[in-house]
C-alpha cells in the first residue's frame, strides 16, 4: 500500500425508472435570474405536464433557493456540484426559458453519458431560444451528443412527437435538408477571383482582432483558438477591459460633447430622462462616447482590424453600456476621432468592425465581410443579431433578429432613423443607451462561422428584410426587448425549425447589398474567400452561385 490518503470514489445515485432529470441554467446576474424566474417556472410546469402525459416522471436536480429568489444554476461551481447528484446515465433535460450561461453546465454535460435534450419555450421574452442556441452550439464545439426541441407550451403535436422520440430512442433528428455542401466554383468568375485574391492577401498581410477579455457570458462556442485562427491569417491581440476604462478617463468631456453634437446634427434621437436608475441620462451618454473614443485610440495603438468588447462581465459594474460605442464603430459615417496628438483622424471613412460580446466567430465573419463589401463598393457596415424569436406574418415566417444596440445606423437608414433608449436595468445596472432602430427593407447575406468536429465551418445564406406595418413592429418589440434594434428577417429557403436545428450560435451575422443580384454576387465572393482559407462552407436554403 502507498500509505497516501486517496480520495474516495465519487458516489452517484442510480437512475430512477421512467424518470427524466432536469436542470435549469441561468444568468450570472442575480437581477436577471430573479426577474426571469416566474417565466422559467411556467415553462418547467409545461414540460413536466408533457412528460407526465407520456408516462414519465421528473426529478429536478436542484431546488429553488429562497435566499437567492430563484432556482437557476448560476455559476460553474454550482453546476459541477449539481451534477454530482445526477445519475451519469440518466435521461437529462436542460430546460431554458431564459438567456443562460452555457459554462454553468458545460462541465457536467461533457461527462454525462445519458441522452441529453435541450428544450426552450417559443417566446421572445427573456429569451430561452437564444439560450438554447448558445448551449447547443457550445455542445457542438465540445463534441457532446445532444438533441433539442422548442415549443410555446409543449402541447403541440410536433413537440410532443419529438419528446416521445427522444424518450424512446435517446435522440431527436430534425430536417436539415436546406444545408448542402458548396459545389466547385468557376475559377474564372470575377467574384471568385476577388474572393481568392482577398483570401491570399489576408493570409499574406495578416490581420489582428482585439479582444477585450475573452469568453463573455459563458459563450464557449464564441472562443476560437489561435491554432484555428492563425492559418487564416488572423491573430488575436488580448486586451484588458481595465485598460479601456483607464483610456476613457483620458478622454475629455469636450471630445464626448463634440461626438454628441455630431450625432445631434444628423438627427439622432436620445431619449433622455433624469433618473439614473431607470432612465437614460446625459452623464451616461458622455461615458459611452468616451468609450467610443477610447476604443478607437486603443485600436489604433495596436493596429487592430476589428475589435470586441465583452462588457457584460466587469464593465457592467464599472461604466454604462458599450452598445452605443459598438454601433458607432460599425458604421462608415460616425463622429470623427483624432489621434492623441491630433495629427490624424482614426479609421477615417471606414467602419472599425466590432464583434459584440467578443464573439470570435463574428470577428472572423465581420472582418471578411468588410473586405469583400468594401472591394465591391457596397456599404461594408455589418453587425450580428441574436436569433431572438419569430412569427408568421402575411403567409411567411418573419424572424425577429434583435441585439442590444450594436447595429450600425446605416442598417436603419441613417442616424435620423436611429435612436437611443436606456438599457434594461436588470441587465445594465449603470444604464447607457442603445444604438437602436428598425432595419430598413432590403436584401441581405447572412452567415455564421462556428466550430464543429474540431474544425472551422461557415453557414451562408440569403434573405431579405421585410417591411412590416408599424403596429406589427411594435407588437414584436413589446414581445421582446423594445429598447433594442430590430430586423424583420426572412430567410430564403430556410424554415423556422430548420434554422433552429442547424444554427450553431445565438448570433447571426448580417450585411446588406444594394439589390438581389448584388447580394448573390457578394455571397459568391464570400464563399470563395472562405473556401480558399480552408474553412468548410455550407450553403443554406435558396442560394444562387
Amino acid at each position: 500500500m502507498s500509505g497516501y490518503l486517496l480520495p474516495a470514489s465519487p458516489q452517484r445515485p442510480s437512475a430512477q425508472h421512467q424518470t427524466v432529470y432536469t436542470i435549469a441554467s441561468g444568468d450570472l446576474r442575480p437581477s436577471a435570474n430573479i426577474t426571469c424566474w416566474p417565466a422559467q417556472q411556467q415553462f418547467e410546469a409545461a414540460v413536466t405536464t408533457a412528460l407526465a402525459d407520456l408516462g414519465w416522471a421528473v426529478h429536478r436536480a436542484h431546488p429553488f433557493d429562497p435566499d437567492k429568489g430563484h432556482g437557476f444554476i448560476d455559476s460553474q461551481r454550482y453546476g459541477i456540484e449539481v451534477f454530482k447528484g445526477i445519475p451519469v446515465d440518466a435521461p437529462l433535460m436542460v430546460v431554458d426559458a431564459v438567456w443562460q450561461y452555457s459554462h454553468h453546465v458545460l462541465a457536467g454535460l461533457r461527462s454525462h453519458r445519458g441522452p441529453i435534450l435541450i428544450v426552450a419555450n417559443w417566446s421572445g421574452e427573456f429569451p430561452g431560444l437564444v439560450g438554447l442556441l448558445n448551449l447547443t452550439a457550445s455542445l457542438t464545439k465540445a463534441g457532446v451528443a445532444h438533441s433539442a426541441l422548442w415549443s410555446e407550451t409543449f402541447t403541440d403535436t410536433w413537440a410532443r412527437d419529438g419528446l416521445r422520440t427522444w424518450l424512446e430512442t435517446g435522440e431527436v433528428r430534425h430536417d436539415q435538408s436546406h444545408v448542402r455542401a458548396m459545389p466547385d466554383l468557376d475559377a474564372a468568375a470575377p467574384e471568385v477571383e476577388l474572393g481568392v485574391a482577398l483570401a491570399r492577401q489576408l493570409r499574406e498581410d495578416k490581420a489582428i482582432i482585439g479582444v477585450f477579455d475573452e469568453g463573455c457570458m459563458g459563450m464557449y462556442n464564441a472562443i476560437i483558438d489561435d491554432e484555428m485562427l492563425n492559418p487564416l491569417g488572423i491573430y488575436k491581440e488580448r486586451l484588458s477591459q481595465s485598460a479601456l476604462v483607464a483610456e476613457m478617463a483620458r478622454v475629455g468631456d469636450d471630445e464626448a460633447a463634440a461626438a454628441q453634437q455630431w450625432l445631434d446634427e444628423r438627427g439622432f434621437t436620445f431619449h433622455f430622462g433624469t433618473d439614473e436608475a431607470t432612465e437614460l441620462t446625459r452623464a451616461q451618454v458622455t461615458s459611452q462616447l468616451k468609450m467610443y473614443v477610447a476604443a478607437l485610440r486603443i485600436s489604433d495603438d495596436f493596429g487592430l482590424d476589428a475589435v470586441g468588447i465583452q462588457y457584460q462581465q466587469g464593465l457592467k459594474d464599472t461604466v454604462p453600456a458599450s452598445d452605443l460605442a459598438e454601433g458607432l464603430l460599425n458604421n462608415v459615417q460616425r463622429p470623427p476621432v483624432r489621434s492623441r496628438d491630433g495629427a490624424r483622424e482614426l479609421y477615417a471613412g471606414q467602419p472599425l468592425p466590432h464583434f459584440n460580446e467578443v464573439d470570435e466567430g463574428v470577428a472572423v465573419d465581420a472582418l471578411i465581410t468588410n473586405r469583400i463589401w468594401t472591394a465591391m463598393g457596397f456599404d461594408p457596415a455589418t453587425t450580428l443579431h441574436d436569433i431572438r424569436w419569430g412569427d408568421e406574418y402575411s403567409g411567411e415566417f418573419v424572424w425577429v433578429f434583435e441585439i442590444s444596440g450594436s447595429a450600425p445606423a446605416s442598417h436603419h437608414g441613417g442616424y435620423h432613423n436611429s435612436y437611443s433608449m436606456r438599457q434594461p436595468p436588470m441587465y445594465f445596472p449603470l444604464g447607457g443607451g442603445t444604438l437602436s432602430g428598425i432595419a430598413v427593407p432590403g436584401e441581405i447575406v447572412w452567415s455564421r462561422v462556428f466550430i464543429m468536429d474540431g474544425a472551422l465551418h461557415v453557414d451562408v445564406g440569403r434573405g431579405h428584410v421585410a417591411d412590416l406595418p408599424a403596429a406589427e413592429t411594435q407588437r414584436r418589440l413589446e414581445a421582446t426587448t423594445k429598447q433594442w434594434p430590430i430586423m424583420h428577417a426572412v430567410l430564403h429557403g430556410v424554415g423556422r425549425d430548420q434554422l433552429m436545428a442547424r444554427h450553431k450560435a445565438n448570433h447571426v451575422q448580417v450585411a446588406y447589398a444594394p439589390d438581389a443580384d448584388s447580394a448573390d454576387r457578394a455571397l459568391l465572393a464570400k464563399v470563395a474567400l472562405f473556401a480558399e482559407l480552408g474553412v468548410t462552407v455550407h450553403l443554406c436554403g435558396d442560394v444562387k452561385l
